[in-house]
């Protein structure tokens, strides 16, 4: 923040209000003053001329809300039990003019003149939008925690303050009003300044003069004539400015002024005489141009008003659409939605083409502030798909719906999107190694299964395969040093059914004879159960064998 030593009202002041964005003119930037129009505003700071001030204005308005402002100060000072200093302060191209501000810097003071509506809403606590601007920007620049804003007739009796704290909201709305004031600016042309329009009707037409006496004695009639029609055919139609319409309503009343003055000549002179052709058709025709002429003004008056309405309605919402695909370009894509602007609303009850076009140009602007933010946040969710989604694109293919939202939520679906996509492509990957692991121990195991020497089928008898051709396995029982203990009585339980030594022999396992108990190793019942399996295999493969045969 910077201070600036000035006194209000003088050139140094009234110079650099020029050029800074005050605080006091941000309600009229948003289009939310009554006092200041925007268009206004942009005009002043495009000429570089302060906006006049009639002496009634000055003198019962500013400087008495000056002359109230310091007789309240020591009040406030008293409640806030502070000092407060008047400072003109900047930050960048925004300003603020404080009516009062703390030592410290952390509270503000804004003093307005008392009126009862605005004492009442402030006893309420409500800071009307017309002044809530002024208090935010003095916050945005200053950089204080609260502003107490008051409003006084100078003396304690009539005294209303609320505390005004910063909004979020409020400092982004100013700023992007700024933002896109400036701009405006940048391409402002000022329109042409004329005074306010008051109508005016056609040259004066002369007095009508007639006098009969059973014939017409004297008359002026086809001078009359001659002048009327060219004073008719002279009238403006071509109806564009405020002038223009205003002189086009007042003509339509000249006109049935004018029929009206005729059907009373008429009338004074059939009191005259009962028959004069040529003074009646001379009559009869002026009125009945009058009376076109009035027919057509008024039905080209309310033509053109509604024509003129329409074209400035028109010119809104080509600009705005203009804006939009600009808005597009910049991000690549139409990736804008539609921005509302409610131009008919804000052309509701203006009756002149500079209210309609500052209702316009107002609304356009805001409209323009909402589709710069959306731009905005579109830009900062597709820069974070580009960084972070840039390999997972067919992840998002409603990006269009996706970029609208807000920032920290688009975030969210990114990074849930993607850690899903990872955890289900790490289980995909978990499953495929599984099943080529299945698949290599499934060849595996028939690998090894065909490496096994196939059983010859012989056509005996099961009994005599089972006695003439033992199956060997190879045992190590000869290589165990540690003495038999497994009895024949124990295989049979094991296996559930019953064998003999001669048959476990014949297999290739020879009992070890103690005390009349048949032995075997531990260690080869093993191989004894797979001995005893491929008997099995094989007697039933010649089983089959036979029966086949």
């Amino acid at each position: 923040m910077i201070t600036h030593d000035l006194v209000q009202g003088s050139q140094e002041w009234d110079e650099f209000r020029l050029n800074h964005f005050g605080a006091s003119e941000a309600a009229a930037m948003l289009g939310l003053s009554p006092k200041v129009k925007r268009s206004e505003l942009l005009h002043m700071k495009w000429t570089g001329n302060a906006k006049e001030f009639s002496k009634f204005v000055q003198e019962r308005i500013l400087d008495k809300g000056h002359e109230v402002e310091a007789a309240a100060r020591p009040h406030v000072e008293s409640l806030l039990g502070e000092d407060l200093f008047p400072v003109t302060c900047s930050e960048g191209i925004l300003s603020a003019s404080c009516d009062g501000l703390t030592m410290g810097e952390d509270i503000a003071f804004e003093h307005k003149l008392w009126n009862e509506e605005l004492g009442d809403s402030v006893t309420r606590g409500i800071v009307p939008d017309e002044y809530m601007p002024q208090c935010q920007q003095i916050m945005m620049v200053t950089g204080c925690t609260k502003v107490f804003f008051v409003v006084s007739d100078g003396t304690p009796d009539k005294c209303a303050l609320t505390a005004v704290e910063p909004s979020p909201d409020w400092f982004e709305r100013i700023r992007t009003g700024w933002e896109q004031f400036e701009k405006d600016l940048e391409t402002y042309t000022p329109p042409d300044v004329k005074a306010e329009s008051v109508g005016r009707t056609p040259e004066s037409l002369p007095s009508l003069r007639i006098e009969v006496t059973g014939m017409v004695t004297a008359s002026n009639l086809a001078q009359f004539k001659e002048h009327a029609l060219e004073v008719f055919a002279g009238i403006n139609r071509d109806l564009k400015t405020d002038q223009d319409f205003a002189d086009a309503e007042k003509t339509v009343k000249w006109c049935g002024d004018v029929e009206d003055r005729l059907k009373a000549a008429k009338a004074h002179a059939l009191s005259q005489t009962e028959s004069i052709d040529v003074l009646f058709k001379a009559i009869d025709d002026i009125t009945a141009e009058a009376r076109n002429t009035r027919l057509e003004l008024d039905k080209l008056v309310k033509a053109r008003k509604e024509q003129v309405r329409t074209d400035i309605y028109n010119e809104g919402v080509n600009a705005l659409r203009d804006h939009i695909a600009h808005l597009n370009d910049r991000l690549g894509k139409p990736y804008m939605p539609t921005v509302q602007a409610d131009f008919a609303g804000a052309m509701r009850g203006k009756k002149t083409v500079t209210s309609l076009r500052d209702a316009v140009s107002t609304t356009l602007a805001t409209a323009k502030i909402e589709a710069n933010a959306t731009a905005d946040k579109i830009e900062i969710n597709l820069k974070a798909l580009r960084d972070q989604a840039k390999d997972y694109a067919f992840l998002f293919s409603d990006t269009a719906q996706l970029v609208l939202k807000a920032a920290d939520d688009c975030q969210a679906v990114i990074t849930a999107r993607i850690s899903e996509h990872k955890q289900a492509e790490e289980k995909r990957l978990a499953a495929e190694r599984e099943r080529i692991a299945e698949e290599e121990r499934v060849k595996a195991e028939a690998k090894a299964a065909a490496a096994q020497p196939e059983p010859v089928a012989t056509p005996v008898p099961v009994s005599a395969a089972v006695k003439s051709e033992p199956v060997k396995q190879p045992t190590q029982a000869t290589a165990i040093a540690t003495p038999p203990t497994l009895r024949l009585g124990q295989i049979c339980e094991r296996l559930g059914f019953t064998v003999n030594a001669e048959f476990l022999a014949g297999l290739g396992f020879t009992a070890t004879i103690e005390k009349g108990a048949k032995l075997y190793h531990e260690d080869d019942f093993g191989s004894i159960c797979l001995a005893i399996s491929k008997h099995i295999s094989a007697v039933a493969s010649e089983f089959r064998f036979e029966i086949a045969a």
